[in-house]
């Protein structure tokens, strides 16, 4: 995942004049969902090792670049596995232009779950990875695994989809996996100014403003975002607490009963500019993102972020479950009676 660490309001305003002749929503402050951490329902156990199997296969494909025979591949298998879980699988093929004008393939991949239930909710990752590891220190025109930066997000949710084939959650619930969210320039071609956030999540856009339903708006959604990595720490983001904040009291109030306080922490980040930006400011969907911060890094993020370091070595089974868990749970509580 790439990032755009900004003040939070001249975030906003950044993302009110993207593609400015398209409609959009432009409620900042959706109804409160309703916060329920009473873990009395018995949602189904998250199983660690299956979401850390479903990683390393991604891997096995190599990097997930947009154009290359790793996303076919990779994206063929995500959809038969989706498939396998359940029938009503879409998948939005279309070309999107990245930064520097040329165009790429995307495949955003969505999966439903209890497609006739009204009550949605929608949990989403990326899954490309970034063509280059240009925040290591040797190696920055190289491609890298992307383990964590892509592979974990999608992980947690395949377990999870593996679990709700055979247990509803009495909710409906949208999986979807974007596609083309890494493919910003390079830092030795980076631009700043205006143009900066609309070069990543182009995937993600295109479904926002293309929803696999028409007029879809999810009652909430939840982000992952390099959700495996071993002592992950995920502070309370910016666009995450101005859009969604019932939301995210939700969720790191249910970490904190189930006792994973450690993963999810009551600090506050400033806004990042990610998936669930454009969720918000282009669909309407409140959503949140659950990211992986460090604050003793340079630059704020993990410490193998876009770099060599990004690849099975760094994933963790206890953060996997923490991540996992709490997810499952916070779905399963909006059961009907829960």
């Amino acid at each position: 995942m790439t990032f755009h660490k900004l003040p939070l309001l001249f975030t906003i305003l950044l993302l009110a004049s993207c593609n400015g002749d398209k409609p959009k929503a432009t409620d900042t402050n959706p109804p409160a969902t309703p916060v329920k951490t009473i873990t009395s329902v018995t949602a189904p156990g998250f199983n660690a090792d299956s979401a850390y199997a479903f990683i390393a296969k991604q891997v096995s494909f190599g990097p997930r670049i947009p154009g290359t025979v790793a996303q076919t591949n990779c994206a063929n298998w995500l959809t038969a596995k989706l498939k396998s879980y359940t029938p009503h699988v879409i998948v939005q093929d279309v070309k999107v232009e990245i930064y520097n004008g040329k165009l790429v393939p995307c495949k955003n991949i969505i999966a439903s779950f209890n497609p006739e239930n009204s009550k949605r909710i929608l949990l989403c990752a990326h899954w490309d990875t970034r063509p280059w590891s240009d925040q290591d220190s040797l190696k920055k025109k190289s491609a890298f695994d992307g383990a964590d930066d892509g592979g974990s997000g999608v992980g947690v949710l395949l377990e999870i989809a593996r679990l709700l084939s055979t247990q509803q959650a009495g909710v409906g619930i949208d999986i979807a996996l974007f596609d083309v969210e890494d493919y910003g320039p390079p830092e030795w071609e980076a631009h700043s100014g205006e143009e900066q956030p609309i070069q990543y999540c182009l995937g993600t856009q295109h479904w926002a403003e293309n929803p696999h339903v028409e007029n879809y708006r999810a009652y909430f959604g939840i982000l992952l975002d390099m959700v495996g990595a071993k002592n992950a720490t995920f502070p309370q983001e910016g666009i995450s607490l101005q859009y969604a904040p019932s939301v995210v009291k939700n969720v790191w109030a249910t970490a904190h009963t189930l006792g994973y306080g450690n993963y999810f922490l009551y600090e506050k980040v400033g806004a990042i500019t990610d998936d669930h930006a454009f969720i918000n400011s282009l669909n309407g969907t409140p959503c949140i993102d659950i990211i992986n911060m460090d604050k003793t890094s340079p630059n704020g993020f993990a410490r193998h972020w876009h770099t060599q370091r990004d690849n099975m070595s760094v994933i963790d089974t206890n953060t996997l479950k923490a991540v996992g868990q709490t997810l499952l749970q916070v779905i399963f509580n909006e059961a009907p009676g829960a």
